[in-house]
């Protein structure tokens, strides 16, 4: 069964969501963004969210970690809960 690694940051606004992605793009480190934006509890880790396979997450999200490339930030992509940037830090397939 496949397993990713992946960190997000989840915030309320798509407009949020991508200004954190634009500061990300420019340098900014993502672990020290979602500490200081980041709604979910991961943040306070830096948004990591440890290993897990598919189905353990929202559909939208899993969608993403398991066809997006490695070590590279995507999103804003909307779920229930709001806007997350997401990167997937290793994946087995």
């Amino acid at each position: 069964m496949a397993t990713a690694n992946a960190r997000h940051i989840l915030v309320d606004s798509e407009d949020q969501c991508q200004a954190l992605k634009d500061e990300i793009e420019g340098g900014a480190d993502f672990a020290a963004l979602a500490k200081q934006h980041s709604s979910c509890p991961s943040g306070q880790s830096g948004g990591d969210l440890g290993e897990f396979g598919p189905g353990m997450m929202v559909p939208e999200f899993d969608k993403v970690v398991f066809s997006a490339d490695v070590n590279t930030v995507q999103g804003p992509v909307q779920t229930q809960f709001g806007y997350h940037l997401l990167e997937v830090t290793s994946r087995t397939d």
